[in-house]
């Protein structure tokens, strides 16, 4: 049976997964598989969770916050931030659920906090125009 290898990659560490058969996951175009000895292949996925299976064995899960992945002389290499292996989907849909609350936190927090600084901004270029204007 041929076989590919699946390199993960993020932030913090990488994994590498010989004798994958299959892959299977959703970029903007919709869903795709990958499979032995694929012509090269370059992506973006969507957030959510991929499928990769070893041999003849159970689904694997991969859920990642979106990922850049190129397949070139059986080799897959997954690009992101973070990512999650687990084979159980009730578990790993929940870390996912759960990623998924941080990171709209995250930029709910980054929005607020840009609101903040452009506000403090206005109010310092009116104060400078307001001491400009009063010394003339």
């Amino acid at each position: 049976m041929s076989q590919f290898i699946l390199n993960l990659f993020d932030a913090t560490h990488e994994q590498r997964i010989t004798g994958v058969t299959s892959f299977v996951s959703e970029d903007a175009s919709g869903c795709f598989g990958i499979q032995p000895n694929h012509a090269r292949f370059m992506t973006t996925l969507v957030f959510g969770l991929a499928r990769f299976r070893i041999g003849t064995e159970d689904w694997q899960y991969l859920a990642l916050p979106g990922a850049v992945i190129y397949f070139n002389s059986n080799e897959l290499t997954v690009s992101t931030r973070h990512f999650l292996v687990d084979s159980d989907l009730e578990r790993i849909s929940g870390l996912l659920d759960q990623q998924l609350l941080v990171e709209e936190d995250n930029v709910r927090a980054t929005k607020e906090s840009l609101h903040r600084m452009e506000q403090a901004m206005l109010k310092r270029m009116l104060a400078l125009k307001r001491k400009t204007v009063w010394q003339s």
